[in-house]
């Protein structure tokens, strides 16, 4: 485009296509020599134009513009940006050398030109052949760089193979390049001038010495296409040089030349060195180099070990190792490849790197070759070699008769044969070997189960009844390190079929690709005339029952070397006749499933002609779906593909794969599945189905509603082994439901039995204030009718305030406490805790216990087989004042059978620093025997147990005993006692003791032998004086006194034993009638007396006795007397008397005075028996037999 027009008008014309631009007007005239090129950066909005004709009228523009040298031009720039970063100028130049000077000597960057830009000088050096050109920098030394230069001034220096980066201000002075090179210079605008000084001299490359032992080849060879570089070997004035390649081996300080500058960028060197080992050494015993051999050249240093057979070679890099694939590089650079020929002479090769992890130790069975590729100026890492006979494996063989055992070699790594037989016999196989009888069996590798697999394999004929053989070993003892597969060949007779038997819970088919959880994996094949079918790939735990396979067939077992061979003992025997290739009986689960099954040979076709039944068994109240969830159908040649469902004894329905398949039925069913004879060009029949299983019963449903039993709350708990019981709670399935007190919830129930369901209830019984407190018995609320299950048990929590005492008496009367010796065979039990649960004891009705008290909070457990039939309450509770104890039982023992007693959690120790007490109530005419059966003993920690007994009533102690001492253990208490026992707090052991205590009568014997004894002595003295003087007595006395009748009362006196009979049953003195006018009448003045008598009276006197026929009452009042008791007022640590059982009240045995064994001194001498004076009251005893001591006057709120 030309145009006529100045600056301005450029401008105004740039202006219409910009918003605004600018323009630079120059006169350039490059040097001779120099290659001018301008650039425009925005080729849109910038453009160099040159200026010519007359008045500057003639405008050419450009995108890029080349001047040429020494030729003067007018340039005008024009840009909508700045024009000095619009544009780029370069400035090129050549540097002609001789082999020894260059041409100009003297290069300067003209500074004039274009100094308004950026620009960059670039200078080509051109010399000869094997010259090298120098630069020498002028001013301020260069430094080697890769960053931008911060003056922005850039050099560089480019070769064929390198290219490097420069800034002023560092202490390099010179660059030297070989022919070809360009040094460039990048300058900002109106930059100083830069001078260089050339010059060429003919190029030597650097000497080297070297030395080679002589089992080391070095090969120093030129890369190719790199330059043309001579390497000399200088040996004396002898001098061999050869352009690509040099072989050096067995020198000491040879000297090698180089006609290049940089030998390291163009040459290479490999090293070969060799190492002879013997079964037990190597030489020389590491791999290494000479460091400063050839350190800046690229290396491949490789090493050949060489060592005889079996022999194995360990490797020990220091440095460790790390494997890597055949494309993978080393990011350092450093990169080992190991190759090892094997025996069959294949060739492995392994590679490297360094500083890893997984290799530090190379372990290799044969013939080595190590080969290190080392970067320029990188050490080569030494690694030790060690060599040792190689380690094998021997073993003897014995297999079981007709067993036949396969070791296959199933990985190519590591090297390793398998050998029978010893020397010089010894057949040895590198991949398979077959044994059939005892023989060694030896391994050339330590590690054999990682290289072969062993297959344990037995024929089992069957006849039409039975097989010979056990098909299952419980446990082999072959290769149990192996990889093992065990086979069973089964043959019948050809129109029967082999079945298989397997245990619960059965097993279960999976598909090839998958695995068993217990890496014990079954297969089972089944051999038709058209080759062998894979019935199914199974595992342990399934629906399967048993699996029946026609004619010829086998098992297989995998089992892999780290698992412990544990079969599964499945019985075989010879099944029914049947045209089936087989039949599997499968037992579906109860509750929701989903189980899948795959026909023969799945993902395989499935045989033509051929058919597969599955026979079901479907539980009770559960519905079945059948769905398939993948089928191929083949095109079919001869008949078609059907399938046959049969429930019982009903009516085959057949189906297509197309149609829809059972939904939602009930009962057990048979399925067949046959197959057409189909187009072997296409696809055939596949078939993968599953059997879903649903309940089909109803729930049973609760609502259960807490709020009118205030304190009760529910738990009811899964306890059966059925996984198919379903419990829900407000429509939330839990194994575990709890209906807390004073609420409601909606229960479910599906296919729970009773027996696998535990009900149990509890009630909460809180008094805040003793005073407030009232007197409970424990009941049970009636339970919720819609709850299916029975109440297993009821807990009822009695919590208390601090200061008191929880009272629990049977409603019966008494406890009896359940111990060994003295178990309770009642239907009731009652299990009494403190509130933390910790025992009391179980207890039950009728015993000696009377009363338990508790100072803690209690929890009682009523377990009965049916609550429904429990009318009466369980206990009796209520709250006393504080004890000191923690329990006190009060026990009333019986006399006919041993009565045993038993700390707290027996036989478990006591609970630590607690006390129980038993106050004993022993019958008057009874004496205790305590004996301490059992007492064990702990360590103390802190304080001591104690065991007390003291009698009621005393002070003074009868036992006293701590756990380090040692003490009786029987002891004889005459009367009522307590018993206290005290627990320390133990170190080891616990505290615990059992005391039985038998109730025996007191002995009178002696006192009364004694007292005979003596009387005889005295009779025989004073015999004739007392004989007149008892004569005489004898008359006045029957002259006097008379028979007294007493019509009420019994004549007796309390706790007497002497007589056997009371005097209602003592005849000896009763009388039929008594005329006390004939006895008394000549004492009495009135004779009307006489006339006051009854009728049956006056009768004449009689010289006869009538027998006395006794009152008219019924019968005679008999008094029973409380036993003896005495005071308490010494013991403090039990009950007030409003805690006791029953209400006070005086014990009133019968004083002398009252009893007929006595007469007052007042009435001897006075016919009529009236008192003759009014003084004290003076008794005689009549009675012959001695007297205990009377008792005081005891209340039973003094206990």
């Amino acid at each position: 485009m030309q145009l006529g027009a100045s600056c301005a008008l450029l401008g105004l014309l740039f202006l219409t296509a910009f918003d605004s631009s600018e323009c630079l007007q120059m006169v350039v005239r490059p040097d001779s020599g120099s290659k001018v090129t301008i650039s425009a950066l925005l080729l849109d909005q910038c453009a160099v134009c040159t200026v010519s004709g007359v008045n500057d009228t003639l405008t050419s523009c450009h995108p890029s513009l080349h001047l040429v040298p020494k030729e003067e031009v007018k340039l005008l720039f024009n840009c909508s940006q700045p024009i000095e970063q619009a544009f780029t100028v370069t400035i090129a130049r050549t540097i002609e050398c001789t082999k020894d000077t260059c041409s100009p000597t003297t290069v300067e960057t003209q500074p004039s030109i274009l100094a308004e830009f950026s620009r960059t000088f670039t200078w080509e050096l051109n010399a000869p052949k094997n010259t090298l050109v120098g630069l020498a920098i002028l001013g301020d030394g260069l430094m080697e760089t890769s960053q931008p230069c911060p003056d922005g001034s850039q050099y560089s220096l480019t070769t064929s193979k390198t290219s490097t980066k420069y800034c002023r201000g560092g202490s390099e002075t010179r660059l030297e390049a070989p022919s070809g090179a360009v040094v460039s210079l990048q300058v900002k605008p109106n930059f100083e001038s830069v001078l260089f000084q050339t010059s060429a001299y003919p190029l030597k490359g650097p000497t080297i010495a070297v030395t080679v032992d002589s089992s080391t080849t070095v090969v120093v060879s030129r890369d190719p296409g790199e330059p043309d570089c001579e390497v000399c070997s200088v040996d004396g004035s002898a001098r061999d040089c050869s352009p690509t390649e040099k072989t050096v081996t067995n020198v000491e300080n040879l000297s090698l030349e180089f006609s290049c500058l940089k030998p390291q960028d163009v040459y290479s060197v490999t090293m070969k060195k060799k190492i002879e080992c013997t079964q037990s050494s190597c030489t020389p015993a590491a791999g290494r180099i000479d460091p400063d051999n050839f350190k800046d050249f690229k290396r491949s240093v490789t090493w050949d070990i060489s060592v005889p057979q079996r022999t194995v070679l360990t490797l020990d890099f220091p440095g460790g190792l790390k494997e890597i694939s055949g494309a993978e590089k080393c990011q350092d650079g450093h990169q080992y490849s190991v190759s090892t020929t094997k025996s069959e002479g294949n060739i492995k090769t392994t590679s490297y790197c360094q500083g890893g992890t997984v290799s530090h130790h190379l372990n290799l069975p044969g013939a080595t070759t190590v080969t290190a590729e080392v970067p320029k100026g990188s050490e080569v890492d030494s690694f030790t070699v060690k060599a040792a006979p190689r380690g094998g494996r021997m073993m003897s063989v014995m297999p079981d008769p007709d067993t036949i055992i396969i070791i296959s070699r199933v990985t190519s790594e590591p090297d390793c044969s398998v050998c029978m037989n010893k020397e010089p016999d010894q057949i040895c196989k590198p991949t398979r070997l077959t044994l059939t009888s005892n023989t060694s069996v030896e391994f050339t590798c330590p590690q054999p189960q990682d290289v072969f697999t062993v297959e344990i394999n037995r024929e089992i004929d069957c006849t039409e009844v039975s097989c010979s053989g056990n098909i299952v070993q419980a446990e082999s003892l072959l290769f149990p390190d192996f990889n093992r597969t065990f086979t069973w060949d089964l043959k019948v007779v050809s129109t029967r079929a082999f079945q298989l038997d397997f245990p619960e819970p059965g097993m279960r088919q999976i598909p090839d690709e998958e695995t068993c959880p217990d890496e014990h994996t079954y297969s089972i094949i089944a051999y038709l005339r058209t080759g062998p079918a894979i019935i199914g790939t199974f595992c342990k735990g399934g629906t399967v029952t048993t699996i029946l396979a026609r004619y010829r067939g086998r098992i297989a077992l995998q089992v892999p070397g780290d698992r412990k061979l544990d079969p599964v003992d499945f019985k075989l025997k010879v099944g029914p006749e049947t045209s089936m290739v087989a039949i599997l009986k499968v037992n579906l689960p109860r509750g929701v499933s989903d189980t899948d099954f795959i026909t023969a040979n799945y993902p395989g076709e499935f045989p033509d002609n051929q058919q597969m039944q599955w026979d079901f068994t479907v539980p009770g109240m559960h519905n079945y779906t059948v769905h398939f969830r993948d089928h191929t159908d083949p095109e079919c040649l001869s008949s078609e593909v059907e399938v046959e469902y049969q429930e019982g004894s009903k009516k085959v329905t057949k189906l297509t794969l197309a149609d829809s398949q059972p939904q939602h039925a009930q009962g057990n069913f048979n399925m067949v599945l046959r197959n057409c004879e189909t187009n072997k060009t296409l696809q055939g029949l596949t078939l993968n189905y599953r059997v879903s299983v649903m309940r089909s019963g109803h729930p049973v449903l609760c609502a259960v509603d807490l709020t009118q039993h205030p304190g009760v709350s529910l738990q009811i708990e899964r306890v059966g082994s059925d996984p198919f019981c379903e419990m829900s709670v407000n429509s939330k399935i839990e194994k575990k439901i709890s209906v807390a007190a004073g609420t409601q919830a909606s229960l479910s129930f599906l296919d729970c039995p009773n027996e696998d369901v535990r009900l149990t209830a509890s009630k909460v019984i809180e008094c805040q204030d003793r005073t407030s407190c009232s007197a409970t018995q424990l009941t049970v609320p009636k339970m919720v009718s819609c709850l299916p299950m029975p109440l297993q048990s009821f807990t009822w929590h009695l919590r208390i305030p601090q200061d008191s005492t929880v009272d629990l008496v049977s409603p019966t009367g008494s406890l009896k406490r359940s111990l060994p010796g003295q178990e309770c065979n009642q239907s009731v039990s009652l299990h009494v805790a403190e509130g933390d649960g910790f025992p009391v004891g179980d207890f039950c009705f009728n015993g000696m216990i009377q009363k338990v008290q508790v100072h803690a909070n209690v929890s009682v457990t009523a377990a009965v087989p049916d609550f429904s039939k429990i009318r009466k309450p369980f206990l009796n509770v209520s709250i006393s004042q504080e004890i000191t104890e923690t329990i006190i039982n009060r026990v009333s023992p019986v006399a006919s059978s041993p009565n045993l007693l038993a700390t707290p959690n027996w036989p478990l120790g006591m609970r630590p620093s607690s006390t129980v007490s038993w106050i004993v109530t022993v019958p008057s005419q009874y004496e205790a025997h305590v004996h301490f059966v059992n007492i064990s003993q702990p360590k103390c920690k802190d304080r001591h147990t104690s065991i007390t007994v003291k009698m009621l009533g005393d002070e003074e102690e009868l036992m006293s005993r701590r756990e380090d001492e040692q003490a009786e253990d029987k002891l004889m208490v005459p009367r009522s006692f307590y018993l206290n026992m005290s627990n320390c707090i133990p170190e080891e052991r616990g505290f615990g003791a059992m005391t039985n205590i038998v109730l025996q009568k007191k002995s009178y014997l002696l006192p009364i032998l004694l007292g005979l004894a003596g009387a005889l002595l005295l009779l025989l003295t004073v015999l004739a004086v007392v004989c007149f003087i008892i004569k005489k007595k004898k008359r006045d006395k029957m002259a006097k006194e008379a028979s007294i009748y007493i019509g009420k009362g019994n004549i007796f006196r309390p706790s007497d034993a002497h007589f056997s009979k009371a005097r209602s049953d003592n005849e000896s003195h009763v009388y039929d009638s008594i005329d006390e006018g004939r006895i008394y009448g000549h004492l009495l003045p009135d004779s009307s007396y006489a006339d006051s008598m009854p009728d049956h009276f006056d009768s004449g006197p009689v010289d006869t006795y009538n027998t006395f026929t006794g009152p008219t009452d019924p019968g005679l009042p008999v008094i029973k007397e409380p036993d003896y008791e005495p005071e308490l007022d010494g013991f403090k640590m039990f009950l007030d008397p409003s805690e006791s059982f029953l209400p006070p009240r005086p014990r009133t045995p019968i004083s002398r005075q009252d009893s007929l064994g006595f007469e007052d001194r007042r009435m001897l001498d006075n016919a009529l028996y009236t008192f003759k004076s009014t003084g004290d009251m003076n008794t005689i005893r009549l009675s012959g037999v001695d007297m205990e001591p009377q008792p005081p006057i005891i209340l039973e709120d003094s206990l």
